[in-house]
């Protein structure tokens, strides 16, 4: 249920601690300093402890993560200690892990990157390497932190036995009221958990995230930086730039998703425009459209067809070892093509398999999604409730869900449409998490002349691509770019989306959007 793309990551494991940065500082303490050295040189960013309000910023080892991260040999970390709970600055305690990972080039500008992550609940520091592998550190300094709650945080809120549940929701319906107590119950199961750890639910939220990110650029003694968000941080970065605009040079989000509308009905509306892209680049080849004509069509009446009559299939997959019992209906077919957008070239292909009777490829993907060891205890449930249910339920009624489901597919059933993809029974979820709403300000739109880029994927079915231009509407000083044939997070997967992103922080007000006429469809797949 969280808006994030699929990152590959493994097993828990504590990498190396290197301090190369600091513990120089500490060995040439006092001794001459060299004649070519200037001794006004800056010590390295985030090499310092430093207090800064209510916070304090310490060097200290690099933090666990679930998959190896080779940058961080060469980074320097610490930990951001902050109130649990502004309002109550004599209360508990949380540390958030640093990584600074330094810039390729040995000038670097003097305004450093910080990264949002998606979610909400994904773990900055995991995304360091999609970061880097879109250049993002070519001459700045990159700033990750983990946000409240998430896995290299202390405490850490995620909830293995929601993972779990989704996961033996393969063969359960969709939308079946069975189907959603036992959501319900995993989602107690999750509030006790939480609750046993002392922490205090209602403090995870944008409010507080935004106030440790002012924090952090403080403590680390910079003036201004620049920030990067993708998926959810998009909303974070919003609300960020809204709460603290102090100190921010320039933003880029990417996979917009303001706060001002979020929720299930805004959901439904990007399910309709990614697809409606996808299939629109299908018809648009000759060779695809004739060889699965009426694409959209097939696929709306199959939504209703398996919506009315699932069907039950087992399939294997290599991350799991024992066959896999999974239930096609409507639901899930929603839900498999709002991710199956990552790989485009191969959804026409698996949507007329299934119309002439073979559900296996669909089936499989869904169950490695769901079974993949990087679907296991890596998301902050305790983080992602805390905001689904302070900033959006309250403010967006189950009813209103229901018209937008009806509004972006006028032809599914009443039974699906209170289930908004990657939002399954929230409302229900959030009466178990029961927590008080945010201020109703959570939901002002983000007015701004800080120049900020709004990147979005023409195949976005998580966050809708028209969400960047509604966002950049009271953003005065904004470039919104919508780049065709990309699924959610365009960083990701497009070089030229990483083109557009790297020369806007180089030059914000003139971001070079030339290679946007180059950007090719995908080739899809022709079945025999």
């Amino acid at each position: 249920m969280s808006l994030h793309p699929p990152r590959p990551r493994r097993a828990p494991g504590r990498l190396p601690v290197l301090l190369a940065a600091a513990t120089t500082g500490a060995l040439v303490a006092g001794l001459a300093t060299p004649a070519q050295a200037r001794p006004d040189t800056p010590a390295p960013l985030g090499s310092v402890a430093r207090t800064a309000g209510d916070a304090r910023y310490a060097p200290g080892p690099c933090p666990r993560t679930a998959d190896p991260v080779p940058a961080l040999e060469t980074a320097r970390c610490g930990t951001l200690t902050v109130p649990e709970d502004r309002s109550r600055p004599k209360g508990r305690k949380i540390t958030l892990a640093v990584a600074i990972v330094p810039a390729a080039t040995r000038r670097p500008a003097p305004d450093p990157i910080v990264w949002f992550a998606g979610g909400p609940g994904d773990d900055a520091i995991s995304e360091i390497p999609l970061a880097l592998n879109g250049d993002l550190n070519r001459d700045r300094d990159l700033v990750f932190m983990s946000q409240r709650g998430t896995y290299s945080a202390v405490p850490e809120l995620t909830c293995p036995n929601i993972d779990a549940f989704n996961a033996r929701a393969l063969g359960l319906v969709s939308n079946a009221p069975s189907t959603g107590r036992l959501h319900v119950q995993a989602t107690r199961v999750c509030r006790d958990r939480v609750a046993r750890q002392g922490a205090r639910r209602s403090a995870y939220d944008d409010i507080e995230s935004s106030a440790d990110y002012d924090a952090l650029r403080r403590a680390l003694g910079l003036k201004r930086w620049n920030v990067f968000g993708i998926s959810y941080g998009t909303h974070l970065a919003l609300n960020y730039m809204r709460l603290h605009p102090r100190g921010i040079r320039s933003v880029g989000i990417d996979g917009v998703l303001p706060p001002s509308i979020a929720g299930g009905a805004v959901t439904w509306k990007a399910a309709r425009e990614g697809f409606d892209g996808l299939f629109a680049a299908c018809a648009e080849q000759p060779d695809c459209d004739a060889r699965y004509p009426r694409l959209k069509a097939t696929f709306l009446r199959l939504v209703r067809e398996l919506e009315a009559r699932p069907i039950t299939t087992t399939v294997t997959v290599p991350v799991h070892p024992e066959p896999v019992k999974v239930v096609l209906d409507g639901g899930a077919l929603v839900t498999w093509l709002t991710s199956a957008t990552h790989v485009a070239a191969g959804v026409p292909r698996s949507i007329d398999e299934l119309a002439h009777g073979d559900p296996q490829r669909i089936a499989e993907q869904l169950a490695g999604g769901r079974l993949s060891p990087q679907a296991m205890g890596r998301v902050a449930h305790g983080l992602l409730y805390g905001i689904f249910c302070s900033q959006w339920t309250p403010y967006e009624s189950e009813a209103d869900v229901i018209r937008g489901g009806r509004r972006a597919f006028p032809s599914f059933p009443r039974s699906m449409l209170a289930n908004a993809p990657q939002l399954a029974w929230l409302h229900d979820d959030c009466r178990a998490w029961d927590v008080p709403a945010a201020p109703p300000s959570i939901r002002d739109v983000t007015r701004s002349d800080i120049p900020t880029l709004l990147l979005s994927g023409g195949f976005d079915a998580q966050t809708a691509p028209s969400n960047g231009a509604y966002a950049a509407r009271t953003l005065s000083r904004s470039t919104a770019v919508t780049v065709p044939y990309v699924a959610h997070v365009v960083f990701a997967d497009s070089r030229c989306a990483q083109t557009i992103t790297t020369s806007f922080f180089t030059t914000p007000n003139r971001p070079n959007i030339r290679c946007l006429a180059r950007v090719q469809p995908p080739r899809f797949e022709i079945a025999p």
